[in-house]
């Protein structure tokens, strides 16, 4: 790779690994170092002889409940399972990160995840001034249009799917 060529990482890798937990965007430590290409237990041995550098906004531990509870942090088939609850980085976080690890894929990676965390932002705000537009827009307009709002709601907000239950089921 060149000086001024960049890693590409599909954006959608890095926006798959992006999760909302205690009502903040966060990393897990795992899929940190997988696209770091480290090891999870080097990743966290950096981050805790730097601790200083990771305040309770740029990361923290999951307790053994919001572990058990998120179906999308539980142990990885054939990596032995895990000892600890993972840690989750936030955006800032992550950014503090690329020093710590202080190599040049570390710089890479960081640069195309906060541009996903970035592209995020955006499309939660433009998510939400639609919303404000559809809301004022029916109200200037009579109830002929009110089907329409229906379905552009509807559209916006599509319902959740039901969920199957996981296990044996006789």
């Amino acid at each position: 790779m060149s000086k001024n060529q960049l890693l590409e990482i599909p954006k959608e890798s890095i926006h798959s690994k992006i999760y909302l937990i205690r009502g903040r965007k966060v990393m897990l430590d795992s899929d940190l170092a997988e696209l770091y290409e480290v090891e999870t237990k080097n990743l966290t041995r950096q981050v805790r002889r730097n601790k200083d550098r990771f305040p309770e906004d740029f990361m923290f531990q999951l307790t053994q409940e919001e572990f058990l509870r998120c179906q999308n942090v539980t142990s990885k088939a054939g990596r032995g399972g895990r000892r600890y609850t993972p840690y989750v980085f936030t955006e800032q976080g992550v950014s503090m990160l690329s020093s710590v690890l202080n190599s040049k894929r570390a710089i890479q990676v960081n640069i195309q995840i906060m541009r996903a965390f970035a592209q995020l932002r955006e499309m939660l705000q433009t998510h939400k001034a639609l919303w404000r537009k559809i809301g004022e827009m029916e109200k200037k307009y009579d109830h002929k249009f009110k089907a329409v709002f229906d379905v552009l709601r509807e559209l916006l907000n599509p319902p959740e799917k039901p969920k199957g239950k996981i296990g044996f089921h006789p």
